[in-house]
């Protein structure tokens, strides 16, 4: 009995072989389901019914590697783990006429990248502000490589995809993958990092086949920014005077002033005078440098007298002035009026009797 099974599976072989397959047949063989998707290593199985018009079982089977069922006029195959990159199944019937009409079961055996890496090409240390730098996405042993997208994101946001442009295979790849960008300041700090995604048919994993690479920091230099050339500033004599020519830059850059009047230079990005005079009037020259560039901002100081403070004064003493004459006028008019016909004299006539008559 074994020897009789063996002689059988060859000769169907053999037809297979001899004979080359239809596909367009009418009433061709149907494969449930109609195509796999499959992680490598993991168990496939599906089923095929070679003819819905009564053809003769006898000269049906399907061709593949694993094991393989007929029961009536369906033909079971399962494989316990699929390893064979390609492994499409055949399943085929011949008809009255010999020809041999066939379907072929598209199996997708994919494998998710062992690793995946991102690094800028052909640099390394900080980047320099606007200049072109080019991401490279390295992934590892991939299959089926024609289904790989590759995404770069800039933290959560994605900057670009890209797909293999070669002719690929079913089995692993390698393939790197290159995105240009040209680096500002915003930059400075931000992670970049890089996805690779099998897109498979809806046979295959529900969830997204995604693995991601680990974030590269990017270091940005960039140089300090002023936003006036000159500036011209006006204030009173006495008031405080404020000068400021702080700047962002990458690395932090330094500061030097050039003043009106003998006095050392500053190191700090912001000058003050609690009470400015006339000494403080005059240009004043800020210089903001680090390795990238140097900028300067120039300002114009005009010190104005400030007539406030006597014209104040000049209001008190004329105010001072003015009650003084006031109160002058009220005590005269108060002592013209009730002093003028008061004497000692009156005084002493008032206290005598009226009989003692006059003196």
């Amino acid at each position: 009995m074994p020897f009789r099974f063996s002689l059988f599976v060859v000769s169907l072989q053999c037809i297979c072989f001899v004979s080359s397959c239809v596909y367009t047949c009418p009433d061709k063989p149907v494969f449930t389901p109609s195509s796999l998707e499959v992680k490598y290593g993991d168990p496939a199985f599906a089923t095929c019914v070679p003819c819905q018009s009564g053809c003769d079982e006898s000269r049906a089977n399907l061709e593949a590697s694993g094991y393989k069922e007929k029961n009536g006029s369906t033909i079971k195959w399962k494989v316990s783990s699929l390893t064979e990159w390609k492994s499409d199944p055949i399943c085929y019937y011949t008809d009255h006429n010999g020809t041999q009409c066939c379907s072929t079961l598209k199996v997708t055996l994919y494998q998710m990248p062992t690793n995946v890496s991102i690094s800028v090409l052909n640099h390394s240390g900080p980047m320099l502000e606007k200049s072109r730098y080019n991401l490279v996405c390295e992934v590892r042993d991939v299959a089926p490589a024609e289904n790989l997208v590759v995404t770069f994101y800039r933290g959560h946001t994605e900057l670009g995809q890209e797909q293999f442009s070669r002719p690929t295979s079913r089995k692993p790849e390698t393939g790197s993958f290159s995105l240009s960008f040209n680096a500002t300041k915003e930059d400075d700090g931000a992670q970049f990092s890089c996805g690779a995604k099998l897109e498979l048919g809806p046979e295959g994993p529900q969830r997204p086949l995604v693995v991601r690479s680990q974030s590269l920091t990017a270091t940005v230099h960039y140089g300090p920014e002023l936003q006036n050339e000159v500036n011209q500033i006006s204030i009173y004599e006495g008031e405080t005077l404020h000068l400021n020519c702080s700047s962002a830059g990458n690395p932090p850059p330094s500061y030097t002033w050039i003043l009106p009047f003998n006095d050392s230079s500053p190191a700090s990005s912001v000058l003050t005078f609690k009470s400015a005079n006339f000494k403080h009037e005059g240009q004043y020259n800020c210089t903001v440098s680090n390795s990238v560039m140097a900028v300067s901002v120039i300002f114009e100081v005009d010190v104005q007298v400030n007539f406030l403070p006597y014209i104040i004064a000049a209001a008190v003493v004329l105010a001072a002035v003015v009650l003084t004459i006031v109160a002058a006028k009220i005590y005269c008019c108060y002592k013209h009026k009730y002093m003028r016909d008061y004497n000692l004299k009156d005084v002493f006539r008032l206290r005598r009797h009226p009989s003692q008559g006059p003196y």
